[in-house]
Parts: structure tokens; C-alpha cells; sequence
């Protein structure tokens, strides 16, 4: 599966990081990958903690390709 972040919609919540350690943010509180600063993954396996994270995105800032 492939996950895209879209940091414009991001309001800083917080959400994301504490349902996957996936997700981790800029100095700013904007959500980005915690390995690296690409807007797209993909994530070899359909793990409930990031769908879960995706889906609890208050502003769909994470998205599932």
C-alpha cells in the first residue's frame, strides 16, 4: 500500500503519531514520515495502525493509495 501526506491540510493534531510511529512531525508540528521527508510511502503491509491513523486524520491530510 502506498500512504501520501499532504502537509497543506495538516493542522498539527498530533493524532497520527499516536495511533502509528509512522508518522512523526517538522519543527513546526506539520506531519511528516519519520524516516524521511517524502510526501509518499509505500508500506509493504496493510498495518491496522496506520489505516487507523488515515482514517482519524481530522483534515485527510494522510491519504491510502
Amino acid at each position: 500500500m502506498k500512504i501520501s501526506l499532504f502537509p497543506e491540510k495538516c493542522i498539527a493534531c498530533g493524532l497520527c503519531q499516536t495511533y502509528s510511529d509512522l508518522f512523526d512531525y517538522h519543527d513546526d508540528g506539520i506531519v511528516k514520515f519519520t524516516t524521511d521527508d517524502s510526501l509518499t510511502k509505500d508500506v509493504p503491509e496493510c498495518d491496522a495502525k496506520i489505516i487507523s491513523a488515515v482514517k482519524n486524520c481530522p483534515t485527510k491530510a494522510l491519504t491510502i493509495l
